[in-house]
């Protein structure tokens, strides 16, 4: 309202002020059946203790619910609007008596209803050409924006805002009843934590971070003041943009706190010669598109806690909740600066780094050289979150899957398998016609399982692939790991026996890759990924479902998903990946760690992949481009397992290195029988020979270590190869 009076309104004012009493008397007239009348006595009492709309029965205001980091950081907050509650303690006493001055002198003498208040208030604005003090209670008006704020639709929006005079008097009853339920100190504390003070901030606490830096229990007289001048007009009386009009304001209330007693002739002199004095902050940050940090992770702990805890958005943004997560800020921050080294935002490309704890299930960071946010016209934000997401096969890693369903079944990790090149399988077809696979690169012909899984053999996998005979033990391995991408398609892998299974063809979750691995690390316990720990509600208690019971955020596991023998093996020879000069990950070596890993490429090269891990960490990096198929120019080991170092390496430098147990079954050929005896005389057999070296030296030169890759010749039309969804 401007504090330019209209003519129609002064007129009003000269009237009110002609017949102050007349309409005081028919004020007192509308509001005597909630107020007096022996005859009525019934009615009022049934009005008065009749219960409260819940939005009015409610003590505290919600405030913002913050998601914080697992180290205690904020990440980022949501709120419909910005408030942070406090107790009568935590606001400055000056600021309690500028507010109860300049908008109710008569707070603490009325019963929720002042007629003589609001009378002579009327007349006071007249008289001054604006509004310098407020005509309805404190308790009306907390009734008034409690009501408004708490509207959740366009109709209870108009109730709690009409011109009229049904709405006038509900409010005057609920004035009424809130006064005799509640004591001044707790109406006056909820009005401050819930009144809108311009600029987005809506309580006490959050005006005086907005316009002054400090907590609502620092405020100074001069801060007060504005502050409560603000309440009429803050469009008015902004400080920032309006510095005039909101010392003019802030002078009218440090005089009427004068001419009540509350501010001496001293105080009044000097405060209303200072000019208006803001030390403006920034509010917080609200959602994911704004987050401080992590701000896929964040869209990842917001569909969690909407469509896994079943928390909906509205209590999420008006609950005044805490949620604590599993997000590492430092892995976070490695993640983000390798990623985008690699690649920088607004690339086609997009590259993706994605860490889970093995034995937990917690995600500890999910970086992307793109900013989450809405804008498709902006090549560096993103709306779709790639570290979930699966539009891309991860190539060879999933050649660890085949090998764990085939130790499982009791295959060694020395059997040894010849294999032409390219090979064609003896179950899979392609088609009608014979499945035909090749290498890239330069292969012995001969090669053990574990010789296979360091050098990335498609020949070897293939034919291992016939000796199981079919693909449903791959395929059920990799989803007992974790591997929840493949889930909506495993039925027809195995009903199509997709011999590509293990070339890695099907669409796969960098998350889903990464949690599959964190399985070995862990030895064999599965952890479903976990980002959410805990959920508080506003007191600090956790906060329950419709059945009044706690939300379930505790970890989820399964001991032996894998058993504990196949799955130390298996971590033994992938240390080989990165350690060993055949490895095809040796770009991921971390100096003074043993590092298990494997890398991955699709066919014609439309996505790239390696997976690390170590006992503490589980990674996974995946590159693609997410709008179109384009050849990468290049393989996993070369392109995606530098990224996974860049990030692990500040990490891992900083900490011993915790090695991986003994594998629990023989990685080498066993030993050749023992000679026979001497005749004479009897003489104890000679000692078992040493095992030969885990991986015997190539009869051929190895190629480089970027290039075994998973393409397939001849790739089959009704099944897909590794370059499809």
């Amino acid at each position: 309202m401007s504090r330019r009076a209209h003519p129609r309104w002064r007129a009003l004012g000269l009237l009110l002020v002609v017949g102050s009493p007349l309409a005081g008397a028919l004020t007192a007239a509308l509001m005597l059946p909630w107020v007096v009348g022996p005859g009525l006595a019934v009615r009022s009492s049934a009005d008065l203790l009749a219960p409260l709309p819940g939005v009015l029965s409610d003590h505290t205001p919600a405030g913002n619910t913050v998601v914080l980091a697992a180290d205690g950081s904020p990440i980022t907050w949501f709120y419909r609007h910005n408030r942070v509650p406090v107790t009568a303690e935590q606001i400055a006493p000056v600021m309690t008596q500028a507010l109860v001055d300049i908008e109710d002198a008569r707070f603490y003498e009325h019963r929720g209803l002042d007629v003589k208040g609001t009378a002579r208030a009327a007349v006071r604005n007249v008289l001054a050409g604006g509004v310098v003090e407020g005509g309805s209670t404190i308790t009306q008006q907390l009734v008034k924006q409690t009501l408004l704020q708490a509207a959740a639709t366009g109709e209870e929006r108009q109730a709690a805002t009409e011109e009229s005079i049904g709405r006038k008097l509900r409010e005057a009853r609920l004035a009424l009843a809130l006064e005799e339920q509640y004591s001044k100190s707790e109406i006056l504390t909820r009005y401050l934590n819930i009144v809108y003070f311009g600029r987005g901030a809506y309580g006490v606490q959050a005006a005086a971070q907005r316009y002054f830096s400090v907590n609502a229990a620092d405020l100074t007289l001069p801060q007060a003041a504005m502050l409560a001048g603000l309440v009429q007009t803050p469009g008015n009386d902004d400080p920032i943009v309006n510095p005039e009009a909101a010392l003019e304001r802030r002078n009218q209330v440090l005089e009427r706190m004068h001419d009540l007693g509350h501010v001496t002739d001293q105080e009044l002199a000097e405060n209303t010669v200072q000019p208006v004095a803001v030390v403006p902050s920034e509010p917080p940050r609200n959602g994911c598109a704004n987050a401080l940090i992590a701000g896929f992770f964040c869209d990842y702990v917001q569909r969690t806690l909407t469509q896994v805890l079943g928390i909906p958005q509205a209590v999420l943004d008006n609950g005044g909740l805490t949620v604590h997560t599993t997000l590492r800020p430092d892995l976070q921050a490695t993640g983000d600066r390798s990623v985008a080294a690699d690649l920088p935002l607004g690339d086609p490309l997009a590259a993706m780094f994605t860490a889970v704890e093995p034995g937990t299930g917690h995600v500890l960071a999910m970086s992307v050289n793109r900013v989450f946010g809405p804008d498709p016209n902006d090549p560096a934000q993103e709306s779709v979150n790639l570290n979930v997401a699966a539009s891309q096969g991860a190539g060879s890693t999933y050649k660890v899957f085949v090998a764990a369903s085939a130790l499982e079944r009791g295959l060694p990790a020395w059997h040894t398998i010849t294999t032409t090149d390219p090979y064609v399988s003896r179950v899979y077809k392609n088609g009608r016609d014979p499945y035909i696979v090749q290498n890239v690169g330069r292969y012995p012909a001969t090669l053990t399982m574990t010789e296979a899984l360091i050098r990335s053999s498609n020949t070897y996998f293939v034919a291992l692939e016939d000796r199981l005979g079919s693909v449903e033990g791959p395929v059920r391995m990799a989803q007992r790991m974790g591997l929840f991408s493949l889930d909506p398609v495993a039925d027809a892998v195995v009903a199509e026996n997709r011999g590509s299974f293990t070339l890695g063809a099907e669409a796969t979750s960098p998350l889903a890759l990464a949690s599959a691995y964190s399985t070995l690390a862990a030895n064999g316990t599965q952890c479903d990924p976990v980002a959410v720990t805990a959920v508080l509600d506003r007191t600090g208690a956790p906060l329950t479902g419709s059945d009044g019971v706690p939300l379930n955020t505790g970890d989820v596991c399964t001991p032996d998903a894998v058993p504990r023998a196949v799955a130390t093996t298996l971590n033994q020879i992938l240390v080989g990946d990165t350690a060993l000069p055949i490895g095809t990950g040796t770009r991921a070596a971390i100096r003074g760690h043993q590092i298990a890993g494997k890398t991955g490429t699709s066919q014609d090269r439309f996505s790239v992949a390696f997976v690390g891990y170590t006992p503490q960490y589980a990674a996974s990096v995946m590159l693609l481009n997410p709008k179109q198929n384009q050849d990468l120019g290049g393989y996993g080991g070369r392109l995606a397992a530098p990224i996974w170092r860049d990030a692990m390496e500040p990490i891992l430098s900083g900490q011993p290195g915790v090695p991986f147990p003994p594998a629990g079954l023989r990685l080498n050929a066993p030993p050749p029988p023992p000679p026979p005896p001497r005749p004479a005389p009897a003489a104890p057999p000679p000692p078992e020979a040493p095992p030969p070296p885990e991986v015997p030296p190539p009869s051929e030169p190895p190629p480089p270590p970027e290039t075994p890759t998973t393409v397939e010749a001849s790739p089959p039309p009704e099944e897909p190869a590794p370059d499809e969804d």
